[in-house]
């Protein structure tokens, strides 16, 4: 006896230095579903948090040994746990300003957008502009723009402008103050032109793809960079509130940089920020590629976990909303589209000899490259610029993307899965406008919108996202940014105001959806070392849900909520 006690004896001394060694935990969170989002999809009951990192995911008797009277005991009562969900597409600092003036309503009409301008003329003095973004034709009743005249009747002494993406609809006035008659040309070797009536040869008062001749002011107050920091504060806490713990800034520009810097300053960045650097493509390439070294050398290019420079952002081609994307075959005639000619196609912003030293210059940097890329025509245009590149430099190590990737064919996915590019589709567009897109083109021809399972299937990576851009408020906003309809999208295929779905053969299982607002993006961010998954060594960012996203009616997942969200192990929201 006292030999098998004196053998014992060293073991024991072993497990007590061992406790000892090891520090407590700082939060045990235990009795869940936790979805590790690893490699296997594991699902474990608990997990344990100590200085911001995940140390031990497991089984309830596993972890609760590392808890101590000082640790946060976090019971989960069966509730299902979630990584930080991320955004690979957002434009937040722009968005948190759209309603600093004055609220703006939901508008589904013409009529609505009408009383709009009428109570802004109210509102404001004659001669100041009143200008309304992003409200798209495609998703009002009517499915056309506010005509000049009637613009004329709502603001008869104020210019007014509907704009939305790179065309708009403007009235009298302000066509006569921006200098746009019947003898406007296009001159800076951009696109666009302003639209004529066939009949009387008469302007129709329509910019196409050349809003940025409009010589618009801001009315109102001005504001002042404290206002600008709070507001973009508030947003990204309403991020918080959705489960999102990481965003892609999808056209950064300096200014937007330094707030975040401020922000994350003074401790109140709860997102992690991957910033892709708008450029502007117009002008001598020597200049744009100068632009691009210099990008290069900013020092957000090697920022912490918290915010850091990814990559360059380009416009390739126009919307498919303005009937402006470019696509392989022509669009088709359309009244909503103001469409006559039958041959045409879209717009390609940057043709093939321009677009291929952009992004070898990029590549050489060492920089990610992406582009508002949406008909399959420029689709195939970027990729085709990324083979050319592949065969002398490391595209597939700069996970290169394309923005938006809505229209795509057989080849192009074959292509985007061979070359190692990461297409960022925002599910929003097909629960808000299929029912435009299928009116306008068919069904057959959408079969390769937003490919998802395609893409999936073919071992290829595609990040979701959700292309918000105006307005707080995760369902009224445009678009809305809520991870959960972009989900139940994604795994449905329906859409508002459209019976049926979509091609459902292109429909993501639940566990792929989940993959698509973590892991996914987290490659696509440069970030799957730290986020994306809740595993041992990263960083705590989870979010427990009241819905068991594996297991509830399909129709549930677009209601899920969000009880908590953690960012780092620190608790940034709790409803």
């Amino acid at each position: 006896m006292r030999t098998a006690r004196a053998a014992a004896f060293p073991v024991i001394l072993l497990v007590l230095c061992l406790s000892l060694a090891v520090p407590a935990a700082d939060l045990v969170a235990f009795n869940g579903r936790i979805v590790t989002v690893d490699a296997d999809f594991s699902v474990a009951q608990a997990m344990v948090v100590r200085d911001g990192r995940i140390v031990a995911v497991g089984s309830n008797d596993e972890v609760l040994r590392l808890k101590d009277d000082d640790t946060e005991a976090l019971d989960l009562e069966g509730r299902m746990v979630l990584p930080g969900l991320i955004d690979s597409h957002v434009h937040p600092c722009g968005a948190a300003m759209t309603e600093f003036e004055h609220p703006i309503p939901q508008m589904d009409s013409i009529a609505d957008v009408l009383d709009y301008f009428r109570a802004r003329a109210e509102a404001l003095d004659d001669g100041e502009w009143i200008v309304l973004q992003q409200v798209f034709i495609t998703r009002l009743r009517e499915q056309r723009y506010p005509t000049c005249a009637e613009l004329d009747e709502a603001a008869p002494k104020n210019p007014a402008v509907f704009r939305t993406g790179p065309d708009a609809s403007l009235n009298t006035l302000a066509l006569q103050l921006s200098g746009i008659d019947e003898d406007f040309r296009v001159t800076d070797g951009g696109p666009g032109y302003a639209e004529k009536d066939p009949q009387t040869g008469e302007l129709t008062g329509i910019l196409r793809s050349c809003n940025r001749f409009i010589k618009s002011k801001p009315t109102g107050k001005e504001p002042k960079q404290r206002d600008r920091y709070d507001r973009l504060r508030t947003l990204l806490q309403a991020y918080n509130a959705v489960g999102i713990t990481g965003i892609c800034d999808g056209a950064a520009d300096p200014e937007d940089l330094q707030f975040y810097q401020k922000l994350l300053a003074a401790d109140e960045l709860t997102v992690r920020v991957a910033a892709q650097y708008y450029i502007d493509t117009i002008g001598p390439i020597e200049e744009i590629q100068e632009q691009i070294r210099r990008v290069a050398r900013h020092p957000l290019r090697e920022g912490g976990p918290m915010l850091r420079i990814i990559g360059i952002k380009a416009f390739l081609d126009g919307g498919m909303l303005t009937g402006s994307a470019y696509m392989r075959q022509p669009w088709g005639v359309s009244k909503t589209y103001a469409i006559d000619d039958p041959n045409y196609c879209g717009v390609l912003f940057i043709p093939h000899d321009r677009l291929l030293p952009i992004v070898r210059t990029a590549t050489e940097c060492g920089l990610q490259f992406t582009a508002h890329t949406v008909g399959d025509g420029a689709v195939h245009a970027l990729l085709d610029v990324y083979e050319e590149l592949s065969a002398t430099l490391p595209v597939r190590q700069m996970r290169h993307c394309i923005t938006h990737s809505n229209f795509m064919s057989a080849e192009s996915v074959a292509k985007t899965v061979d070359l190692g590019v990461i297409p960022l589709v925002q599910p929003a567009w097909l629960y808000l406008d299929t029912r435009t897109l299928a009116g306008h083109f068919g069904y057959e021809r959408l079969r390769y919108f937003q490919p998802l399972h395609s893409i999936f299937a073919a071992g290829g990576l595609a990040a979701g996202g959700s292309d918000h851009m105006q307005k707080v408020g995760s369902l009224r906003s445009i678009n809305p940014y809520d991870p959960f309809l972009g989900m139940w999208t994604a795994i449905t295929r329906r859409a508002r105001w459209y019976e049926g779905q979509l091609h459902p053969e292109e429909a993501l299982t639940r566990e792929q959806a989940i993959r698509f607002y973590t892991i996914n993006c987290a490659r696509a961010l440069f970030q799957e070392k730290l986020a994306g998954s809740l595993e041992k060594g990263k960083r705590a960012d989870f979010v427990v849900v009241d819905t068991d996203l594996l297991a509830c009616d399909v129709d549930a997942i677009r209601s899920a909520q969000v009880l908590r969200t953690y960012l780092d192990g620190r608790l940034v929201f709790q409803r």
